[in-house]
């Protein structure tokens, strides 16, 4: 149930624009499906028809980033706060890159109380990592294991923990010499957990960093200090990209903005969002993302 000080808000909200979001999300439609298609080695410049092998990877992907960011535009008019709606970005569709630079909604009024920063920080996560599961699944069941040609300079994924589980359960453990070909779908599902955990690092703005305000409120910045070092040190230790994302939430910036009810201990139910908030964090999170193999 919303907080009764956000019902005079919701009256007062104007209707978000619709045409931006939606030239960006057609655009993102097509650069995706070229993308996929590309995965699976389609001819697409001599047998355009050979698009449609993209269709399954962009559906999926987008179908993950919609849900997140639906559940932040979701609990944020249920809280009475402005949002756009959400916009998707356009990416490059050639190999490596798989054709967009995720999605975004941004908010266009003060989140004031605990709750509501609680309730929009985990909405986005929690929702599309359900549905992250259910693609990952499906894309599971459509993936083959084959021989492991250990294949030298060829890119590596890392796995989380929730995507070695569902391997396991799904198409179980692999024999001696041999490894699992991801289908497009998998492949899908994969990008969603790593932007789940993305956006659940506990810093700054992003999702996680709203929940971590709303549990230690001053000290927030601080801890956000704390985890752009720890983000150094796994540079150092993993993966250099991490490098990069110490960088970018630097240059962003670690403040966050105050609550009027910090003082107020977090409810129950904002306790348990909260919890299954840091689960779906350590489940996802992925401290190699990328390697050489």
């Amino acid at each position: 149930m919303a907080d009764e000080h956000t019902f005079p808000t919701r009256r007062r909200m104007e209707r978000p624009r619709v045409l931006l979001p939606l030239a960006l999300f057609l655009a993102t439609v097509a650069t995706t499906i070229i993308a996929g298609a590309l995965y699976r080695d389609a001819d697409i410049f001599n047998n355009p028809s050979e698009l449609l092998l993209g269709v399954p990877f962009s559906a999926s992907l987008l179908f993950i980033l919609g849900t997140h960011e639906l559940g932040h535009f979701i609990a944020s008019r249920r809280h009475g706060v402005a949002t756009t709606l959400p916009v998707f970005i356009p990416g490059p569709p050639l190999p490596p890159m798989i054709g967009t630079f995720g999605a975004i909604i941004r908010i266009k009024s003060p989140i004031t109380l605990k709750n509501s920063l609680v309730d929009i920080g985990a909405a986005g996560p929690l929702s599309g990592f359900v549905v992250t599961v259910l693609v990952t699944v499906w894309g599971l069941k459509l993936s083959t294991v084959v021989p492991d040609l250990h294949a030298t300079g060829a890119m590596g994924l890392g796995s989380s923990l929730a995507f070695m589980g569902l391997s396991y359960l799904v198409v179980g453990p692999l024999p001696d010499a041999f490894d699992l070909l991801l289908h497009p779908v998998a492949f899908a599902g994969w990008i969603g957990m790593f932007v789940t955990a993305m956006n659940l690092l506990p810093i700054g703005q992003l999702d996680g960093g709203h929940i971590v305000y709303a549990l230690l409120g001053r000290r927030h910045r601080q801890f956000s200090i704390f985890m752009v070092a720890t983000l150094v040190a796994l540079g150092v230790f993993t993966w250099p990209g991490w490098f990069i994302w110490a960088a970018l939430i630097t240059i962003i910036g670690m403040y966050h903005p105050p609550v009027m009810d910090q003082s107020v201990p977090m409810d129950l139910r904002r306790r348990l969002t909260t919890l299954a908030a840091i689960i779906v964090f350590v489940l996802t999170f992925i401290p190699t993302p990328f390697y050489i193999i």
